[in-house]
């Protein structure tokens, strides 16, 4: 069990420090957390063969290359399968960046990705929307983005208050 190996640090404390910089290496960790090197290489590795820890990745600002969707799905679930064998298909396509089921409206939600608009539609018209069981879709378009995975865009570098209307 990661606890055992984790000691006088807590797994929550590790994780939150990856998510916000899968950069920081485990000398710089244990130092943060008060923690011993030796454990945190070896908790890090324990909650990567869990699967707790699936990857790493760079959070790219990419608003001004490509365009990119989120695309709402309403399809069939399939008998003994729910929506599963459908979702994990679609998910293998190559535009396809995340697949999420979902509550609501409608049952998934992908975010898609492609060099320009055309390339979305053909992606909705060729792709998607033939497969079987594939009831409706609705594409939204990303304009700006703000915030992603915890990360400020374009903060302003003013540290001026804010005026707060009554």
């Amino acid at each position: 069990m990661v606890c055992d190996i984790l000691a006088g640090m807590t797994l929550e404390a590790l994780l939150k420090l990856l998510e916000g910089d899968a950069r920081l290496t485990d000398k710089q960790i244990a130092a943060r957390l008060g923690a011993d090197e030796q454990e945190v290489t070896a908790a890090r590795a324990q909650l990567e063969g869990e699967g707790r820890i699936v990857g790493y990745q760079t959070i790219v600002n990419d608003d001004s290359v490509g365009v990119a969707a989120f695309i709402e799905v309403r399809c069939t679930p399939e008998r003994e399968g729910g929506f599963n064998r459908l979702a994990e298909r679609i998910a293998r396509f190559d535009e396809v960046k995340s697949c999420y089921l979902m509550s609501g409206g409608y049952d998934l939600l992908l975010m898609v990705e492609a060099k320009d608009l055309m390339g979305v539609a053909r992606f909705v018209t060729d792709k998607l929307s033939s497969m079987d069981g594939i009831i409706s879709t609705a594409t939204h378009f990303r304009l700006k983005t703000y915030k992603l995975y915890g990360l400020m865009f374009d903060e302003p570098s003013c540290t001026e208050r804010i005026s707060v209307a009554p």
